[in-house]
């Protein structure tokens, strides 16, 4: 590992194989995602203070301090043990970064999300390219099925699979199509005229 750390403010934590860091204002919400998806059985990195260096294979790669590490502050409940709580196996060292999944509350949402493309990004960090998804907070949003959801997604983008661009390929296929069929209805109807 080559560069000197760089520490971002967040819960870094591992959904699936993928390194997600959570970020957002005080008091969005990340901790107490974070809590939920480690109910579902993902693993803690690190709160609040993640540290994130570049790799030799040019991905970047985070941990936690070891001071911090184990430890999920959650406001109402205070500092809670993770691996006491949920074992050994739902805190990891450290793992690759792989997404920023960004919470936006209600009082920030400026603009409805793209439907077809989302809220995307990609986020430089340390010279490389991280992909980074706005999640704006709303009343009733299962906001961790939302994140396992980008997450599933972004392992499909990882082998070279994007939602996005295939449904608008089979929508501009099925204009053409349907703009063809069209045009040899509207040649037969003159045919009998």
């Amino acid at each position: 590992m080559s560069s000197a750390p760089l520490t971002l403010h967040g819960v870094f934590i591992q959904i699936f194989d993928v390194g997600v860091l959570l970020v957002g204002g005080s008091g969005v919400g990340k901790s107490e995602l974070a809590l939920e998806l480690l109910a579902r059985g993902h693993r803690l990195i690190a709160d609040d203070a993640a540290e994130f260096i570049k790799a030799g294979d040019g991905r970047i790669h985070g941990r936690c301090p070891p001071l911090l590490r184990g430890f999920l502050e959650v406001r109402g409940l205070g500092i809670l043990n993770i691996e006491r709580m949920f074992g050994a196996a739902a805190v990891l060292d450290g793992c690759p970064l792989d997404l920023m999944l960004r919470l936006i509350a209600p009082s920030e949402a400026a603009e409805m999300p793209d439907r077809v493309y989302g809220q995307r990004n990609t986020r430089p960090l340390l010279g490389a390219g991280i992909a980074e998804i706005a999640l704006p907070i709303r009343v009733g949003h299962n906001l961790a099925a939302l994140a396992e959801a980008a997450c599933r997604d972004q392992q499909l983008k990882r082998s070279g699979y994007d939602a996005a661009a295939d449904f608008v390929a089979r929508q501009t296929s099925a204009i053409a199509a349907g703009a063809a069929a069209t045009q040899e209805a509207s040649q037969a109807m003159k045919r009998f005229v």
